[in-house]
């Protein structure tokens, strides 16, 4: 899988939103499935009048219980990656999703103290265990959580589609016996 980093300088970051518009997100659960469809991350306001799913991998999910499990030993694959970003005196301040592309979710991680750039947009699934270990806040706009929500919707929908497709396929029906 191929990750790709997209940084931004101050003077070039162009952008679908302003500070007025966002609405500060808190990690509020996961939603953990058994079929095809891919967990989601539940992110709400503190009103909870907005809630913004964010699909996210198993590893992901993972994870994210792992490190936020009171009864296991204070271990996570993040350790070693926020001991390098504060020894580089880097901040990352917040997390915005900024764009949906396809079925996947882009934020812009704003950051302080590197000595080039101010922002960089990566896919949320590869992003959101390491902003819940850096405890860095999510803020989203009404317009992308409700692009969410359809998204999400569409995603669920497909994977449905895809277990009725494995149940009734040909020779899948004496597994059920």
């Amino acid at each position: 899988m191929k990750t790709d980093f997209i940084f931004e300088k101050n003077q070039d970051d162009k952008f679908n939103f302003s500070d007025q518009d966002l609405i500060e997100l808190k990690a509020y659960g996961l939603s953990l499935n058994n079929d095809t469809t891919r967990p989601f991350l539940i992110l709400k306001d503190q009103s909870g009048d907005f809630t913004l799913p964010v699909g996210i991998s198993q590893i992901e999910a993972g994870v994210t219980l792992a490190q936020n499990n009171a009864h296991q030993f204070n271990s996570t694959p993040h350790a070693f990656l926020e001991k390098l970003i504060s020894s580089l005196d880097i901040i990352v301040e917040k997390c915005v999703f900024s764009e949906i592309i396809g079925h996947h979710q882009f934020v812009r991680l704003f950051m302080k103290g590197h000595p080039q750039y101010q922002s960089f947009k990566i896919r949320a699934d590869e992003a959101m265990s390491l902003c819940l270990h850096l405890k860095i806040p999510f803020f989203a706009t009404k317009n992308f959580i409700h692009k969410s929500k359809i998204m999400s919707t569409q995603l669920t929908e497909q994977g449905a589609d895809v277990s009725f497709q494995q149940l009734t396929a040909p020779g899948k029906r004496e597994f059920f016996h």
